[in-house]
């Protein structure tokens, strides 16, 4: 099974993995507002985030950008929603990329790859 967001396959030329971060409530303690008593606030359910960690690998240094390009062009203001498939086919809909971000250095060897992260959020509206 292929992974993918918006029917593209961005992720596919190395390896990587999907993660959820944290879910539940967002809380804030009574003191955050200036307040004295032990008493919490929940302002709502935290947005969903899926967390994709991984390489991209070419066999050329264009070939490695067009795999970059291909993934930061789904980068959108606004942000654009789609559905996001992990590896095990379980499906996300409704995600938004929010944040893509690179590793330090390109690796060249036999073949050209970089470590990334890419951040999906479903943006509660």
């Amino acid at each position: 099974m292929a992974s993918s967001f918006k029917s593209l396959n961005l992720f596919g030329s190395g390896p990587h993995r999907f993660a959820r971060s944290r879910q539940g409530h967002l809380l804030i303690p009574d003191l955050e507002f200036g307040g004295y008593t032990p008493k919490t606030y929940a302002l709502g359910v935290l947005e969903l985030e899926v967390v994709v960690r991984g390489r991209l690998v070419s066999s050329s240094s264009s070939g490695l950008w067009a795999l970059r390009d291909a993934i930061t062009d789904q980068i959108t203001d606004p942000p654009s929603k789609g559905a996001l498939i992990d590896l095990s086919g379980r499906s996300y809909e409704g995600m938004s990329f929010v944040r893509y971000d690179e590793g330090p250095r390109v690796d060249r060897g036999r073949a050209h790859s970089i470590a990334y992260v890419a951040r999906f959020r479903r943006l509660l509206e």
